[in-house]
């Protein structure tokens, strides 16, 4: 017993050892996803850059095995995640390939997500301290490979959004799980309007638990590295202190400051079609201004997200990506994710026809067949 016991323990530090070796060889490659070990740090680059390191089924299949040796190697203590070409740490998933394989009936469609969803919950659940560096545009699955870690950190440069009922989807990778729980009602703000967030606002919304300006970013990520079998609380210090440190756009007001008691209000509702009313009945410009991009929005997602949102409030993490993994099948079975999809990034003619095209045709016995359990295909974590 003792005997396999020590094979098994052998042959696992010999898996980390030569994982460690062929690590070495990535760093000048062009890999997509870059693998790096620095002392007690794991380093994860996501290295697509002329697609804004957009994550596709081969980059999630290589950070999930990754992390899942680094999570039982004694010597790893930290985890870093980074995007490279400084204007993304990444812009969300490969959406166009999806929609593709969608069509014509590949299994893309299904493993994509699913597999994209077991990685967040893997970060979610991660056992070593994980470090996001959001350090530019960070949008869709970029936002499930950062906000369900320990930290994020902020930048000038970081521009945050879930745009994705612009495109008839909803908010996934978890939306459901951390949009519910941000102050007041901003979470379900963001996920029906895409709401554009940047830079220290991303903090102050409380999706970024720092903020640190740009140029400080390497100095940071090379102080973190030369930890010494940190504990979490020693990591904490280094990020606090550069967040201390990083006074740029310090006082101005959080961007939604002046209608935060707007959003509460008027998105406090049973429904999305009285959130309509909400805003039709206030007037204001702010109101109007909303009424007009939610206007454009797919009327299935804005329902289909107005629900997760509720019902991911009381979820735990698994339970939310179970959920919308059943969405994302759905909206793969239905009309306006590949009609936005055209729309928004292949025509860009910015014009979706969506179907229904008004929110009262689209019924809660669709919307139930949507969260209905997929049986033997539904996501187990």
């Amino acid at each position: 017993m003792l005997r396999s016991q020590l094979r098994l323990i052998t042959s696992n530090r010999l898996q980390i050892i030569l994982q460690h070796l062929r690590m070495s060889s990535h760093i000048a490659s062009d890999a997509e996803v870059l693998l790096a070990k620095h002392g007690c740090s794991g380093v994860i680059t996501l290295n697509r850059p002329k697609a804004l390191n957009a994550l596709n089924l081969n980059m999630t299949r290589v950070i999930y095995r990754q992390l899942k040796l680094w999570e039982e190697d004694p010597e790893t203590f930290l985890v870093i995640i980074k995007g490279t070409g400084g204007k993304a740490f990444c812009a969300g998933g490969d959406i166009i390939a999806i929609t593709e394989a969608g069509k014509a009936g590949g299994s893309l469609a299904q493993d994509f997500f699913k597999e994209e969803y077991i990685l967040n919950n893997a970060i979610g659940s991660f056992k070593k301290t994980y470090v996001a560096l959001v350090d530019g545009i960070t949008m869709g699955g970029g936002v499930g490979l950062s906000v369900h870690g320990h930290f994020r950190v902020a930048s000038e440069k970081t521009l945050f959004a879930m745009p994705e009922t612009a495109i008839g989807l909803f908010p996934d990778v978890g939306g459901g799980h951390f949009l519910p729980r941000l102050p007041g009602k901003i979470g379900l703000f963001i996920a029906l309007t895409g709401f554009r967030l940047k830079g220290r606002d991303v903090q102050k919304a409380g999706i970024a638990t720092h903020f640190i300006e740009s140029q400080k970013i390497p100095s940071l990520e090379k102080d973190l590295v030369t930890l010494k079998s940190p504990s979490k609380e020693d990591i904490t210090d280094v990020l606090d202190a550069y967040h201390k440190e990083s006074t740029a756009s310090e006082d101005q007001p959080f961007i939604l400051a002046e209608h935060l008691d707007k959003i509460n209000s008027l998105f406090s509702a049973n429904s999305v079609e009285e959130i309509f009313e909400n805003l039709k009945k206030d007037g204001s410009t702010f109101a109007q201004q909303q009424l007009k991009t939610l206007s454009k929005m797919s009327p299935t997602s804005l329902k289909l997200t107005f629900r997760q949102l509720k019902n991911g409030s009381s979820l735990t993490l698994q339970e939310v990506l179970t959920m919308e993994y059943r969405l994302s099948q759905a909206s793969m079975r239905g009309h306006d994710f590949y009609e936005g999809v055209r729309a928004v990034l292949i025509d860009k003619d910015q014009k979706p026809e969506w179907k229904p095209e008004r929110l009262e045709e689209v019924t809660d016995e669709y919307l139930d067949s949507c969260f209905a359990s997929l049986g033997s295909s539904d996501l187990i974590l």
